[in-house]
C-alpha cells in the first residue's frame, strides 16, 4: 500500500458494531465484563480505548512500524522513553533540539542520575567520542528545532547497532510523508502529534512507534503505569488529521520552498535556514533521507537585534505570532523568547539560536498572500 492510501486506509478497517467508516469516539472511562477478567478486549480506558487503537494502528502504519503508542502531549511520550532508562544511564542527544525536550532531560531527568551529552550530531565522531558504557540511548531530531540542521539517521543507526544501543528519532518536522525513521535503523520514532499528523491547531497529543515487540510491551507497561493517554475525543480529531496528512505535506513543502527562496533574495534577510539550499551542511543526506524539505524555516534579519526580530513578527497580519507549528494555517514564532526560552541564553547562542532568529512553519494558504505578508513585515 502507497503512503497516500496508507493515511486513508492504514491500519483502519469498519467498526465493527455498525460498519462506521470512521472509528467513532468511545467516550467511556469503562467496559461491561462478562465475568471477572472476561471482557471484549478492553476493560479501562487508561489501558486501552478503541478510539486510540484505531488511532495508534493507523500512527504505526504510516510509520512502517510495528506497534503505536499514543500520549497526553509530546512531552509525555518522550518522558516515557526516558523511563526505560535507570539512574547512572548515559543519552547522547542532538545539541540543537526543541527547548521544552532540553528542560525535560535536563530540569527532571538529570535529577534522577540519568547523564546527557548534547552533541553536534552532524558529525559523526563526535557522537563516537561520547559514547562510554554507560550510554543507553542516542536522540536525534531531523531536521532540528529550530536550527534547521539534518542529521544522518542511517549513519547514526551504524553507531547505535554497533554499540547496542536504542536510537530514536525525534520526526515531528519531517512526518512520515517525508522520511521514515525506522526504515533507516531508528527503534523509536517520535512525533508531537499536536503539530504536523493532526495538522489543525485544534488537540495536543504525543506518539511513539516501534517495531520490536518487547520494546513496545515496555513502552506500554509504563504508558499503563503511568497514565499520561490522550482521550477519545483528540484521537478521533488525530485520525481525522491523518487522513489529510500527504495532501496538507505536498502543499507545506511547495510554500516552503517558495517562502525559503524569497527570505534568501531579500535585501533585509540575513541567514536563512532551509534544508532544501544546495548550500545548507548536509543538504545531500537531506537529499537523501527526506522525499521533500519540509514547510519549517528559519532566519534573521540584517538588523540582527531582539528588537529587529519583534518588530518583524509584530507586523505579520497573515502569519500568527503563536508557539507551535505544523497547522494548515501560517504561524511565526521567536525562539529565544518562546520555545527555546528554557535554555539558558549561553547555551543557545552556541547551537545558533540568536536572539535575532525567526522561525515560519510556512501553511497552506495561497504563496502570494504569504510573500506580501513577508514583504510588508520585513519592509
Amino acid at each position: 500500500m502507497k503512503f497516500n492510501t496508507k493515511t486513508i486506509h492504514g491500519g483502519q478497517h469498519p467498526d465493527k458494531a455498525y460498519g462506521a467508516v470512521m472509528p467513532p469516539i468511545y467516550q467511556t472511562s469503562t467496559y461491561a465484563q462478562s465475568t471477572p477478567g472476561g471482557h471484549k478486549g478492553y476493560e479501562y480506558s487508561r489501558s486501552h480505548n478503541p478510539t486510540r487503537s484505531a488511532l495508534e494502528n493507523a500512527l504505526a502504519s504510516i510509520e512502517n512500524g510495528v506497534y503505536g503508542l499514543a500520549f497526553g502531549s509530546g512531552l509525555a511520550a518522550i518522558d516515557a522513553v526516558l523511563k526505560l532508562l535507570k539512574p547512572g544511564d548515559q543519552v547522547i542527544s542532538t545539541a540543537d533540539l526543541y527547548g521544552g525536550t532540553y528542560r525535560l532531560f535536563t530540569k527532571i531527568f538529570e535529577g534522577f542520575g540519568i547523564k546527557f551529552c548534547f552533541v553536534p550530531m552532524d558529525n559523526m565522531d563526535a557522537i563516537e567520542n561520547y559514547i562510554n558504557d554507560r550510554t543507553k540511548l542516542l536522540w536525534v531530531e531531523t531536521p532540528t528545532n529550530p536550527m534547521m540542521n539534518i542529521i544522518d539517521i542511517k549513519g547514526v543507526a551504524s553507531i547505535a547497532t554497533k554499540h547496542n544501543l536504542l536510537l530514536a528519532v525525534d520526526n515531528t518536522f519531517a512526518t512520515p510523508y517525508l522520511q521514515r525513521p525506522l526504515d533507516l535503523g531508528a527503534q523509536i520514532v517520535m512525533h508531537s502529534v499536536t503539530k504536523y499528523i493532526g495538522g489543525h491547531s485544534d488537540l495536543v497529543m504525543g506518539a511513539l512507534i516501534v517495531k520490536d515487540k518487547q520494546l513496545a510491551d515496555q513502552l506500554y507497561f509504563i504508558q499503563n503505569a503511568s497514565g499520561a493517554i490522550c482521550g477519545p475525543q483528540d484521537s478521533f480529531l488525530a485520525l481525522r488529521g491523518i487522513k489529510t496528512l500527504h495532501v496538507r505535506m505536498q502543499r507545506h513543502c511547495e510554500n516552503g520552498k517558495k517562502v525559503a527562496h524569497f527570505l534568501k533574495s531579500h535585501p533585509k534577510v540575513d541567514d536563512v535556514y532551509w534544508p532544501g539550499f544546495v548550500d545548507h551542511p548536509n543538504h545531500l543526506i537531506a537529499k537523501n533521507q527526506m522525499d521533500d524539505y519540509g514547510g519549517m524555516i528559519s532566519f534573521s534579519t540584517k538588523e540582527d537585534s531582539l528588537e529587529g526580530a519583534i518588530k518583524v513578527v509584530e507586523k505579520f497580519k497573515i502569519f500568527t505570532l503563536a508557539e507551535s507549528l505544523g497547522g494548515v494555517e501560517s504561524l511565526a514564532g521567536h525562539p529565544a523568547s518562546m520555545t527555546h526560552a528554557s535554555i539558558p541564553k549561553k547555551e543557545r547562542e552556541k547551537i545558533g539560536v540568536k536572539d535575532s532568529l525567526i522561525r515560519l512553519s510556512v501553511g497552506i494558504e495561497d504563496i502570494e498572500d504569504l510573500l506580501e505578508d513577508l514583504q510588508q513585515a520585513l519592509a
